[in-house]
């Protein structure tokens, strides 16, 4: 299992890389093999501009087998969406980038940050090892 050392993880299976005060959010290594192939990620595109709180829901992650909502684990300004999650992977014909590169292509949203002693709140590399093991 990956789980980078640069990055801050979410109980709720998220990860964050800060740059400044832009936050870019995906889900881990760990969730995206507990949730099997995902197929579709449904973040709505009128959601860009929207500020949502930590703990709410952004969007959807649809698996072959389940739907998991996907959590905000700071407050923030959604200010772009990765629309290349939902790109057909021409080797797989239906696997998202999520399974492939959770922390690189399959990041899902950016967020410039509102309350940034949030992240404190967030476990480290070594901290979510040991949640999930």
């Amino acid at each position: 299992m990956n789980i980078p050392t640069d990055l801050k993880y979410s109980t709720e299976h998220e990860w964050v890389r800060l740059d400044n005060n832009i936050a870019t959010i995906g889900i881990t290594d760990y969730a995206q093999s507990q949730l099997g192939e995902i197929v579709f990620v449904d973040i709505q595109s009128d959601i860009a501009g929207e500020t949502l709180g930590r703990g709410e829901v952004f969007g959807a992650i649809e698996a072959v087998k389940t739907v998991a909502d996907a959590f905000m684990p700071v407050s923030g300004e959604i200010i772009e969406i990765n629309d290349a999650i939902n790109e057909v992977n021409e080797n797989t014909k239906q696997e998202s980038v999520i399974n492939s590169d959770p922390y690189g292509a399959g990041w899902m949203i950016k967020v410039k940050i509102s309350n940034p002693d949030e992240l404190n709140e967030l476990m480290d590399n070594e901290d979510y090892e040991d949640f999930v093991m």
